[in-house]
């Protein structure tokens, strides 16, 4: 007699994978699992907690240099970067000074100091690019060129915190205020989206290994840009709201806890942001809930796990599944190449 639970699972299944909806998303849930990416989102918010202070403090002892005797300037370009951080964003500002400008040479070695320090969050972001596109360790980007494109991730966040500045005074999301109407704030929540979608199209593309293509990325980061917008709205009230009660009980680590919860969650909107990309351009949905037998999708991304770990030029990796000697075998790098992308 068939297992009651396993039957029921196997109709679930054989639902799902015909109702594109609900299986597009169940893959890519499935595809974050396989890459065990939540693991690497922990590793991105672990160096990115490491990395927000000493970007901070470049960012406050920088504007100092440049702003001179205007310190409205300074105060904006400061106020918008915090605002990234809901609730907690004004404590960390409280918390960090620029450093003694009295000393150039110091200053140029201090500040050269924290950027190499700091770039480990980008290191992380591309080793999780291309674990979640499957890029053979034989392929992925030397030490040097990493160096480079984190160099570059620098200089692009710093353009979109001048535009984030430049969008300052308009609503967002959250306001409450009563002087502008509807219009304006649904103008305002359009363009944060627009800005946050090209943020993570440009963070892809610098993020992920030169054998993806530019347009493969274009779905995960209208996901992502939808995404951070509403976490930055909804993030600011429940991260406030846990804040409140944990400040009570740790103190000034409330806002430690808060920091890296908030970090974590955009680590993870960011990946599953990613995954969108893969699952669509690859077509690896439907997946099934229970095996077997597999889809073509379970054994194209089964296989592109197992090409991933081809070390050196002159190893061949090959995957066959039983019942299936036709010879399932990773992809090159790009994308599968049993199931296309469209």
């Amino acid at each position: 007699m068939a297992n009651p639970l396993r039957k029921m699972l196997r109709g679930a299944d054989v639902a799902q994978r015909k109702t594109p909806f609900i299986a597009f998303p169940y893959a890519v849930m499935k595809k974050f699992g396989d890459d065990k990416a939540g693991m690497l989102a922990a590793l991105i918010a672990y160096y990115g907690f490491l990395s927000l202070f000493p970007l901070l403090l470049v960012l406050f002892t920088v504007l100092g240099l440049v702003a001179g005797n205007d310190p409205s300037i300074e105060h904006k370009v400061t106020h918008s970067a915090l605002s990234q951080f809901p609730i907690i964003g004004n404590q960390l500002g409280s918390n960090i000074h620029a450093l003694n400008k009295s000393g150039p040479v110091a200053l140029i070695i201090g500040l050269a100091g924290l950027l190499w320090g700091a770039q480990g969050v980008s290191q992380a972001g591309q080793h999780a690019m291309a674990e979640v596109w499957s890029i053979p360790m034989a392929e992925r980007p030397s030490f040097f060129s990493r160096l480079g494109r984190s160099v570059l991730l620098f200089g692009v966040m710093g353009v979109f915190l001048l535009i984030s500045t430049a969008l300052a005074g308009f609503s967002t999301f959250g306001s409450h205020s009563s002087s502008l109407g509807l219009p304006v704030k649904i103008a305002a929540i359009v363009v944060s989206v627009g800005v946050n979608a090209l943020m993570y199209l440009l963070a892809f593309r610098i993020l992920t290994p030169k054998q993806i293509s530019f347009r493969e990325f274009r779905s995960g980061a209208i996901v992502g840009g939808i995404a951070w917008t509403i976490f930055q709205a909804a993030g600011g009230y429940l991260v406030g709201h846990q804040l409140k009660t944990s400040s009570q009980v740790y103190g000034f680590f409330g806002v430690v806890l808060g920091l890296l919860a908030f970090i974590y969650m955009a680590a993870q909107i960011s990946l599953y942001a990613a995954e969108v990309n893969v699952v669509k351009y690859r077509r690896l949905w439907p997946r099934g809930l229970v095996q077997p037998p597999l889809t073509d999708a379970d054994k194209d991304a089964m296989a592109a796990l197992a090409k991933k770990e081809t070390r050196i030029p002159e190893q061949d990796v090959g995957v066959d599944f039983d019942g299936d000697r036709s010879g399932a075998q990773g992809g090159d790098g790009d994308r599968s190449p049993v199931r296309r992308g469209a």
